[in-house]
Formats: C-alpha cells, structure tokens, sequence
C-alpha cells in the first residue's frame, strides 16, 4: 500500500432542478462577469441554456456564451475562448456539457491564468501551470469525472494530438451542480459509452501491482457492480431517475481521486491507447476504451493473475479457481460480455475502423511518443507492446 493524499475541495449539489441554484453559487464567487461554455445544439434545443441565461439575468449576473465545444475537444475553441474572456474580462467560467465542455473551460482557465504562456504548452508538459480560473459545473453527462477531477486533455488539430495535462488541483471546478434528469436526453450510445468510461477510471486505479488497500478495492468493486446493474437498466428505462442518479455519482466518485487511494496513482494504459484512437479517428471515448480494455487485459493480466482473479470473484462473482490464470481469464472475458449487453464495441473493427498495419504501427508511434516512452506500471509497455495491443485489437 502506497501513502497518499486525498483532496477534493469541489462542492457538489446534487439532486432534481439543483442547475435553478446556479445564480447562488455563482454569487458566492464573487465573479463580476462569467463564460457560459458549452457543446452543440441539444444544450439550446432543450431549452437549458436558455433556463441558465434567464436564471443569470434575474439574478444579475453578466455573462458572455461560447458553444461549439465537440467530443474530444480541440486546441482551437480554447483558443478561441481564451481570446473572448480576455476582451470580455470574464473572471469565472461555467461548463455546461460534460467532460469535453469542462475540459474546455479547464484549458480557456489554464491559458487566461498564465498569460505569459502558449497554453497547449501545458499538454506537452515542457511548462507547469501556476493558476487558472476559478470552473464551476453544470454537468449533462455522466461519463468523465471532470467535474470533480484534476485532469484535462485536449486535442490538437495540428497533427491531431490528444494530450492531458499534469494532474494539477488548481483546475477542479469550485462547484458542480448534478442534476439526473439533465441526462434523459442523451443518445442510449452516449450513455453507455459514458458507463464504460465511468467503469474504466476505477478499473484504471485498479489494475496495479502493489499491495492494496481492502476498503478501497471494496469501495471500487461496489463501485463497478453498481455501475453495471445501473447501465443495464438505462438501456430499457432511459428515464429511470434513480439509475442515473447512482451512474451520475459514480462517476464524479470514480475520478475525484477516491479510488485511486493507496494504489500509487493507477496504471492508465488503455487511457493512452486510447487517447491516440480518439484523437486520430474521433470515436467516442468510452466505446474507444471498451473495444480496447480486452486486447490490454489478455496481454497484461500474467504479469499478477491473482488481482485479475480478485476482479473476476468480486465484480463478476465467478468462483475462484485454484488456478488463477483460468479465473482472471474467464473474468476479462465477463467485462467483455458485459460490454456486448450494453453494445459497446470489443474491438477495432466493432468500433467501425479498420485499419491497415501500417495506421497501426502509427498509431503506436504516436502513443509511445515517438519510441521514447513506456505507458503503464501494471505491466509496462513499449512501443513494440503496445503495437501488439493494438493489433489484437482488430
């Protein structure tokens, strides 16, 4: 078990019409003017933005907007962003969206904040951020965690690069504001690729191969199970409010750090695999992580059977064999079950690419970072490894 640090300074107001209350939070930040950032057209033909602008004005409150934001986001709409707060002088920024909305604000918030700096120079790590504007959330997708996180990727149209920034406890968002029935609209994909990617930030803390601590794998294997149970029914009950209730909170739990803790930080492998499928091909995140997690597992899991057989007996309640390799194998194959029922992807070609050898080995070289890196500590990995994950995958 490794020492830690648990910090999550983000208020949470949770529950039914709880986005009516922005104008009081926002209050009690002492802001003088706020960006309301957020994604495409559902965010306006569902009448929120409007509801948050009327709220705002009654309230006095001033703000500028700025849509436009897609999944993966790009360097460009920060940019973009940055430009407009810094004509407007908006001292807060409020997210509407979910995880690519607010990684957008958290980069708008790290590039106003350090002025002296070209902000895409905190995602290649060469400089370290010292400031950023204060973020508050209001949250239509349960999936990234962001709203609670100290994390942020962005991806750059030059050479499409997705990159995350340092974990920095200067970007968590002040506030997020979780109501359920903000998420009933969402296409059934979005909200199973987002379960798997609520799924997959536990799993990431998870799969490491240190000793651990009991009380937080129960907390993540509860964790799993729920998200799991809940996924299933949303794909016939869509507006069940008490299943996107517990998948909204698990995911803010999944990535706030409460999972990771005593696990030294996690192995986030099949995040950078899949940073370079999103960022090349622009596949949904979660499903992206779906058709990859199998490919990853078969090639890691004999680096430590054992924790593989503790997922399998714990979250899947398959029987443990004596024979370890046998139990982890039947439980990477119960997630891949479990990702079919939900129709998520299981590889490439599910995922509606098929690539050629040679977009693979690019792929590869890219994710390696040129061959100078190695990703993962359950079992770490060149670019040689990773290449073969990644063929598996097809």
């Amino acid at each position: 078990m490794r020492s830690f640090e648990y910090f999550t300074p983000t208020r949470v107001v949770f529950g039914k019409d709880t986005h009516l209350k922005v104008a009081t939070l926002l209050k009690e930040q002492h802001c003088k003017k706020v960006l309301i950032h957020y994604g495409g057209h559902s965010a306006i033909k569902s009448g929120l933005i409007d509801e948050i602008r009327s709220v705002l004005d009654e309230a006095g409150i001033a703000y500028v907007t700025l849509g436009g934001v897609v999944p993966n986001p790009r360097l460009s709409k920060v940019r973009e962003g940055i430009e407009l707060c810094r004509r407007e002088n908006v001292d807060f920024l409020l997210a509407v969206g979910g995880g690519s909305v607010i990684d957008s604000c958290k980069a708008i918030g790290y590039g106003l904040a350090n002025p002296e700096t070209d902000v895409w120079n905190f995602f290649l790590r060469t400089e370290t951020p010292k400031a950023c504007l204060p973020v508050g959330v209001i949250l239509t997708i349960a999936a990234s965690g962001s709203e609670m996180s100290n994390s942020c990727v962005i991806t750059n149209e030059d050479g499409w690069l997705k990159r995350s920034t340092a974990r920095n406890d200067l970007c968590r968002p002040r506030f997020a504001i979780l109501n359920p029935r903000l998420t009933y609209t969402l296409p059934q994909y979005q909200t199973e690729s987002g379960c798997v990617d609520i799924l997959m930030h536990t799993m990431e803390r998870y799969f490491v191969n240190i000793e651990t601590m009991e009380i937080t794998d129960s907390i993540s294997e509860s964790l799993m199970q729920t998200v799991i149970y809940n996924s299933r029914i949303l794909l016939k009950e869509p507006d069940n409010y008490t299943a996107r209730a517990e998948i909204m909170w698990a995911g803010s739990l999944s990535h706030n750090g409460l999972t990771g803790c005593g696990t030294g930080g996690g192995d986030w492998a099949c995040h950078q695999l899949e940073h370079e499928l999103g960022g090349t091909y622009d596949v949904a995140h979660g499903a992206g992580l779906a058709a990859l997690w199998g490919s990853w597992a078969r090639y890691v899991y004999d680096a430590n059977p054992e924790r593989f057989a503790q997922f399998a007996t714990n979250v899947f309640e398959i029987p443990c064999s004596i024979d370890f390799n046998k139990t982890a194998l039947a439980g990477i194959e119960a997630m891949e079950d479990y990702f079919r029922s939900i129709q998520m992807p299981t590889s490439l070609h599910e995922l509606g690419l098929d690539l050629t050898e040679k977009e693979i080995h690019d792929l590869a070289f890219k994710c390696s970072f040129e061959d100078t890196r190695t990703i993962g500590v359950f079992k770490q990995l060149n670019m040689k490894d990773i290449e073969k994950i990644y063929l598996a995958a097809r």
